[in-house]
């Protein structure tokens, strides 16, 4: 019997960090950049009260969010894409602007959801160099041909925790051609409060080749809603809502991200409390000898080179003990694990469970 056939899959396969590890285990999570304080009590409520009646569709367009966001952000709610999270929305980027042939640069250690779209859309994968973990503006420019369709930026940068300042992120707008398509990631934004940064959305929110994404992953604590949001020119805009799905964001969703973005007080108690541990864990770990940088966001990335120890043996380590972190293997960034920034127990706890290990 002839069965279906499906077109070949040209793709990047996604491994998530619980699946690394068997679920039942895992007592402490801090492998995937979530938020330490988790949602705003207020986004809690909200979700509750929605989602006693579950029988109802969303509103397709989200407006209720997107005039919350308008809003907060002083912008054209027109000019705002909903997605279910950030990832939906480079998806989309991918499939209205990409074809077989085409070139997308990404920094070659830069969140794997970029390759993943740009890939499985039939564009060949263009990886710009890093200095010290830090994007290379020069090498981006140097990377770019008469293909390039896309570049991919997450300021500051995931899985490194480093940042661009502002002349350089306009610079890099500057000199690429005009039909490049620039794509910044802001996903962790909030926390950065270096006087020579400034968010993707306030550097180029009038621009009509620059598309800029959030996430309510993040900050917000609403990973599990799955919920993002994208800003460009209408054009872009209009071009992304021909093929984005009805639906795609659900009613508790919706009213849940409203009532968080709203809980600015909420916010900057996480704020505070991320600011505090990425001090302490930068300070514990350089005393421990393990390699790590001074985080401006909610993660860390650390290496084991100087403590004659492997991350992979530090994971498995960690892992038995109940505490989930993410191996950076998929990013080939060498004998090393990044941390996300937990709950007080649970950074005391990795600490200890460190120290255990190291024998310090």
């Amino acid at each position: 019997m002839r069965l279906p056939k499906p077109n070949k899959i040209i793709g990047i396969k996604y491994t998530a960090g619980l699946s690394l590890f068997k679920r039942k285990l895992v007592k402490i999570k801090m492998s995937a950049n979530e938020s330490a304080l988790g949602p705003s009590p207020r986004a809690i409520k909200e979700y509750n009260k929605v989602s006693r009646n579950f029988k109802r569709y969303p509103d397709t367009n989200g407006n209720s969010l997107k005039n919350v966001i308008a809003k907060k952000f002083k912008l054209d709610r027109n000019r705002i894409i909903l997605g279910s999270g950030s990832d939906q929305i480079f998806e989309l980027i991918c499939r209205a602007y990409i074809k077989k042939g085409d070139e997308v640069i990404v920094p070659k250690y830069s969140f794997i959801i970029y390759r993943l779209y740009s890939k499985s859309n039939g564009a060949k994968i263009i990886y710009s160099k890093e200095k010290n973990f830090t994007v290379s503006v020069k090498d981006i420019l140097a990377k770019v041909t008469n293909r390039t369709k896309v570049v991919f930026l997450a300021n500051p940068n995931n899985p490194t925790g480093t940042y661009l300042n502002n002349l350089e992120v306009k610079n890099l707008r500057k000199k690429l051609r005009n039909d490049i398509l620039l794509v910044i990631d802001d996903a962790y934004f909030e926390y950065v409060k270096q006087r020579d940064y400034s968010s993707g959305l306030k550097l180029f929110s009038k621009y009509k080749n620059v598309l800029i994404t959030r996430t309510f992953s993040k900050i917000y604590g609403l990973a599990g809603l799955r919920v993002g949001w994208g800003y460009a020119s209408k054009e872009i805009i209009n071009i992304l809502n021909q093929i984005k799905p009805p639906f795609n964001v659900n009613r508790p969703a919706l009213f849940a991200a409203s009532a968080a973005i709203k809980d600015s007080k909420w916010l900057q108690k996480e704020i505070k409390h991320i600011n505090k541990w990425s001090k302490i864990f930068y300070t514990v770990f350089k005393k421990m000898k393990i390699e790590t940088n001074e985080s401006k966001v909610n993660f860390l990335l650390l290496n084991f080179d100087r403590v004659n120890i492997s991350s992979n043996n530090v994971f498995q380590k960690l892992a038995k003990a109940g505490i989930l972190v993410r191996k950076m293997d998929i990013y080939g960034i060498k004998n090393s694990l990044r941390i996300t920034i937990g709950k007080n127990k649970e950074n005391k706890k990795l600490i200890f469970t460190l120290k255990k290990i190291l024998n310090v």
